[in-house]
C-alpha cells in the first residue's frame, strides 16, 4: 500500500488566504516593514552617502537631485541619515523584543509553575513595573553611559515584567489541565513538563506580545535620543534627527518631518501586524473567520 498523502499544508494555505483578504492592512503593514528592514540591511546600496559626512557649504539645502530629502544644519544628507537611522530602530526593536521575551519566558514559566517562588518573583516584577519605564531607562543610561548596547538593556529591563506576567497567566491556566497532571503523576521531571506541555501554549501570545514590545522599544529609543540620553549623536538615529531638526523647523522642516514620518509609519505597521497576528493566533477569533 502507498503511504497516505498529507493535506495539512494545503489546508493551512486555504485558511491563510481568507485571513489576508479580510485583513488587507496586515499585508500592507508586512510589506512596509519588509521594505524598512531591507533598507536598513542594504543601506550602503540605497544610493546613500556617508551619514556622518559634513559639508557646511551645503547646509540646509532643500530636496534636490543631489540630496533627495535635503540636508541638515551641518550639511549632512538627510536621506542617508534616514536610511542608516532605520538600522538603529530595527536593531533596538528586534533585540529588545527577543531578549525580553526569552528572559520573561524563562522567569514566567518557573514563577507560574513553582508555587512557593511565585510570590517572591511577582513582587519583584511589581516593583519594576511601579517605576516608569522611561525614567528607569534614563537612569540606566545615565549610569552606564550612552551606547547602543546600553540603550537596549535600559529599554529591555522595564519590558521584562510585562512578559513575565503574560507567561505566568498562561502557566497558571495550563498547569491545571489533565495532561499536565497526568505527566506529573507518572513522574515526569519539571524541565520536561515545562518544555513539552506548557511552553507550546505560551508561544502564540508571546509572538503577539513581541510585536508590541518591538514597537514600544522603537518609540522609547527615539524618546531617549530626543532627550539626549539615547544613542550618541555620532550614530544617526531617527530620535537624534528629530532632536536636531526641531530647532530649525521653521527654516528647514524636512529635517524633522521625514524622521518623524518614518518613525510613525514603522510603529504603526508593527502594531497593525501585531493585531493581525493576534486575530490569527487567538483560537476564539480564528473560529469566526
Amino acid at each position: 500500500m502507498s503511504a497516505p498523502v498529507t493535506v495539512m499544508p494545503r489546508a493551512r494555505l486555504s485558511g491563510l488566504f481568507p485571513f489576508l483578504t479580510r485583513y488587507p492592512l496586515v499585508v500592507i503593514a508586512g510589506v512596509v516593514l519588509g521594505m524598512i528592514v531591507l533598507a536598513a540591511v542594504f543601506a550602503p546600496f540605497m544610493f546613500t552617502q556617508d551619514p556622518t559626512s559634513m559639508s557646511p557649504l551645503q547646509r540646509l539645502r532643500p530636496a534636490s537631485e543631489a540630496y533627495w530629502l535635503g540636508t541638515d544644519h551641518l550639511g549632512r544628507d538627510v536621506w542617508s541619515r534616514l536610511v542608516y537611522g532605520a538600522r538603529v530602530s530595527v536593531i533596538v526593536g528586534l533585540a529588545v523584543a527577543g531578549l525580553s521575551v526569552i528572559i520573561g519566558l524563562v522567569i514566567g514559566l518557573i514563577s507560574g509553575y513553582v508555587r512557593w517562588l511565585d510570590a517572591i518573583v511577582m513582587r519583584i516584577m511589581d516593583g519594576l513595573m511601579a517605576i516608569p519605564g522611561i525614567l528607569l531607562a534614563i537612569a540606566l543610561v545615565s549610569v552606564s553611559g550612552a551606547s547602543l548596547s546600553t540603550v537596549i538593556i535600559a529599554i529591555m529591563v522595564p519590558e521584562i515584567p510585562r512578559v513575565v506576567r503574560l507567561v505566568r497567566s498562561v502557566v497558571l491556566t495550563v498547569r491545571e489541565e489533565p495532561y499536565v497532571e497526568a505527566a506529573v503523576s507518572i513522574g515526569t521531571r519539571l524541565p520536561l513538563i515545562l518544555i513539552r506541555h506548557i511552553l507550546p501554549n505560551c508561544i502564540p501570545p508571546l509572538i503577539v506580545q513581541a510585536t508590541y514590545v518591538c514597537a514600544s522599544a522603537m518609540l522609547t529609543e527615539a524618546i531617549l535620543s530626543f532627550l539626549g540620553a539615547g544613542t550618541p549623536p555620532t550614530i544617526p538615529s531617527w530620535g537624534n534627527m528629530v532632536a536636531e531638526g526641531r530647532l530649525l523647523f521653521q527654516i528647514a522642516p524636512w529635517n524633522l518631518l521625514w524622521p518623524g514620518v518614518a518613525l510613525a509609519v514603522t510603529i504603526l505597521s508593527v502594531n497593525i501586524l501585531g493585531d493581525g497576528l493576534r486575530d490569527r493566533l487567538d483560537p476564539k477569533l480564528a473560529k469566526r473567520m
